[in-house]
């Protein structure tokens, strides 16, 4: 039985793709719920679905990545 590839060799480049192709889909999709009829209660359903996969997703991408922060000095955020 074949196996997923738990290995992949992505570039920051084509993180930053999927991540403004997620986005887009994103913002796509909420805007369709906004101007969806109320009638049809399914659809509205299954565009808040995809929302939130997508909100989830990039939510798990952000976690993932790793700041800079200065090791010389005390970082100070602003």
């Amino acid at each position: 039985m074949p196996r997923y590839n738990e290995n992949f060799e992505l570039s920051v480049e084509d993180l930053d793709l999927i991540e403004t192709a997620l986005r887009q889909s994103k913002r796509d999709l909420a805007g369709r719920l906004v101007e969806a009829d109320e009638a049809d209660n399914e659809e509205i359903q299954q565009i808040d679905e995809s929302v939130r996969r997508i909100h989830d997703l990039l939510g798990r991408l952000h976690n993932q990545k790793v700041f800079y922060r200065p090791q010389e000095r005390p970082y100070i955020g602003g």
